[in-house]
Parts: C-alpha cells; sequence; structure tokens
C-alpha cells in the first residue's frame, strides 16, 4: 500500500466532501479508432460513436476541453455540474478521416494523445494532419510518449537505465509536440495505462496531469497523476451501460493512497478505508474476467481480492457504490504484473 502521506481522517473527509458536494465531477472518455475495420478491441464503430455522443446530449450533459476541465476542477473555485471531456490515444488515422469530422459537426472539443514516434507511419496521421486538427477550435494535442512503450520499471532494469530511458520517452515527445505544433500541454496519457509510483513522480516533477485507462469519475479527491479514463471501444462502450458511466460520480476517497497497482501478490489485495458515504452492504465489486468478487470488512477497511489469480498483465478491481445525489460513486483499480510479457 501506498505510504507517502497518511489518510486523510473519516471527519475532515466528510468536511471536504460537504464544502464540494455541488460542484462538478469530470467523466473522460478514451478513444483510440473510429472505424468498423480496425482491431475490434481498441475500435469504436462509427454508429456506437454517434450513438454514444448522441446520448451525452440527450442527457444535458456538457462536452469540455479536458485540460481546462482538469485545472479547473482542482481549483479553488471549480465549476459545477456533471462535465464530459474526449480523448483519443495513439493519433490513428480514422480520427482525422472520420472522427474529427464527426465533431467537429457537433462543436464538441477533444484531446488526441500523441505517441510521437508512430506520426507516419501506416495508420497513423502525418505531422501535417496533426498541424491541420491543432489549428481546428476545441482539437488539443498532448503527449503519449515518444515510442509507446512500457514506462514501469521492468524486473531486473537498473535505476539509472529506467531513469534515461523514460525521461528520453517523456521529453522527447513533448519537444517534438512544441517545435513542430506550437503545443506545449502539460496533460500526459500513460502508454497501456500502466505506471507506478515512481514513473508517477516523474510526471508530478514536470507539472503534469497524468492519465490512466482504469475506469471512473474524476473529482476533487482523485490523484493528478493517477487520472481515471472510461474505456470507449465497442467492448466497454455501449449504450446500454453508458448513461451509468457519464453521470458517475468519483469514489470518495484520496486516490492518492491507493496502490500505484504493482502486483507483489496474484490476486492481489485492495484495502479500501471505511468512510461515511460507503456502506459495505450497498457496494459492489468486479474483477476482470470474474464477474462479481466478495470483499471482508474489518473495523477499519474493507478488503478486496479476486479469488484466484490472473493470467494477464494487466487487470482491475471495479467498485461502485449508490451516490448520494444519484447515480454511482465509481472506483477502478489497474493492477499490473510486470512478469508477464509486455504486449
Amino acid at each position: 500500500m501506498n505510504a507517502r502521506k497518511p489518510w486523510i481522517s473519516a471527519v475532515l473527509l466528510s468536511l471536504f466532501l460537504a464544502s464540494f458536494g455541488a460542484k462538478a465531477d469530470l467523466v473522460v472518455l478514451q478513444y483510440h479508432h473510429i472505424s468498423e475495420s480496425t482491431p475490434p478491441s481498441t475500435s469504436t464503430s462509427v454508429s456506437l460513436f454517434n450513438a454514444q455522443l448522441d446520448m451525452i446530449t440527450e442527457l444535458g450533459l456538457e462536452v469540455v476541453d479536458l485540460y481546462e476541465a482538469t485545472k479547473d476542477l482542482f481549483s479553488n473555485n471549480p465549476s459545477t455540474g456533471q462535465r464530459i471531456a474526449i480523448t483519443f490515444d495513439d493519433a490513428y488515422e480514422s480520427v482525422y478521416s472520420t472522427g474529427a469530422d464527426i465533431l467537429q459537426e457537433r462543436g464538441l472539443p477533444y484531446t488526441i494523445f500523441v505517441d510521437t514516434a508512430a506520426i507516419g507511419k501506416h495508420g497513423y496521421m502525418t505531422w501535417g494532419q496533426l498541424k491541420e486538427l491543432s489549428g481546428r477550435e476545441g482539437v488539443s494535442i498532448a503527449n503519449h510518449t515518444a515510442g509507446h512503450g512500457h514506462l514501469a520499471r521492468k524486473p531486473g532494469e537498473a535505476e539509472a537505465d529506467w531513469i534515461k530511458r523514460t525521461n528520453r520517452s517523456l521529453d522527447t515527445a513533448q519537444a517534438e509536440l512544441k517545435r513542430k505544433l506550437g503545443t506545449d500541454l502539460p496533460v500526459f496519457a500513460y502508454p497501456y495505462g500502466e505506471f507506478d509510483e515512481a514513473l508517477e513522480a516523474k510526471v508530478s516533477e514536470r507539472g503534469w496531469y497524468g492519465f490512466g485507462q482504469q475506469s471512473g469519475a474524476i473529482g476533487p479527491l482523485t490523484g493528478k497523476t493517477r487520472l481515471p479514463r472510461f474505456p470507449m471501444a465497442n467492448t466497454y462502450g455501449q449504450l446500454n451501460g453508458l448513461k451509468d458511466k457519464l453521470n458517475s460520480k468519483a469514489f470518495p476517497l484520496d486516490t492518492n493512497q491507493l496502490p500505484d497497482g504493482i502486483v507483489s501478490a496474484n490476486p492481489p489485495t485492495l484495502s479500501l478505508p471505511l468512510v461515511d458515504d460507503i456502506q459495505p452492504a450497498r457496494l459492489t465489486c468486479f474483477a476482470s474476467g470474474m464477474g462479481r468478487i466478495d470483499f471482508k470488512v474489518t473495523d477499519n477497511n474493507i478488503l478486496i481480492k479476486a479469488p484466484k489469480p490472473f493470467n494477464s498483465r494487466r487487470f482491475r478491481y471495479n467498485c461502485t457504490h449508490p451516490a448520494k445525489a444519484g447515480g454511482f460513486y465509481w472506483l477502478s483499480q489497474q493492477w499490473l504484473d510486470l512478469s508477464k510479457p509486455e504486449d
């Protein structure tokens, strides 16, 4: 368990949440391809993409710029009302040829996280296309590394080698985006959603917000270097569960105090402190590929553990709980087993 600073006491947490009760939560949607012919696991069909955007409109939710909304959320006087931000990872060509026109027609802002080493390769945008998009109203371009490597420190990797490797990937991409597009946004998306505490520290040192691929809403207690996004590919973005995701609320916990997700035992145990807003009897938790799982309640904590080990490199525990103002508190803990092969 991460021990960077003690848990906020239940009394202070209750006061803090009360002061933010009417403030905005931010739900960030994550896309890759907008296409019928690209890999299913990372693709959203054109019809589903349009239907998702239609639902956002029908629910009366405001679509906002990612950086400005995130900065506002952590300010001393954040905005009110549920808000949505749209993001794309990797800068695939289908976003330029299909997704961008749909969003421009609807007048919706969005952010593209760019792997600068892939630009110009087959299936990706060119620098000219990125330049064109960056000139459109509401479009922002941000860092997704140079090379899309697995940035968590590898087993047996010397610290000096890891520092050199990650610094090059983070800083080369940021410099190239600034040189070629004139953008220097302090927002970053982790490749594969993978991070460890040391990588979070690098993102924090640079003054960046760090976005993962675990699901959930962002609130004032969410860690700034472990911000969640809801994957919106065909498998995860179907309309029957979308309303709950769009209206979800950040779990009322300081997520800086959750583990960074590096697995030391498989299956791992997630310990959540008992706070007033969470009643164990109303909590529901799921594990990747295992469906609903049980948990134990002690005097101070909720202990969540899958019934058997996972075989994949990345997996998640997802927990929901009815929120006071309607909808659900939503928490996703991504785990990373470094003993498993890289993608």
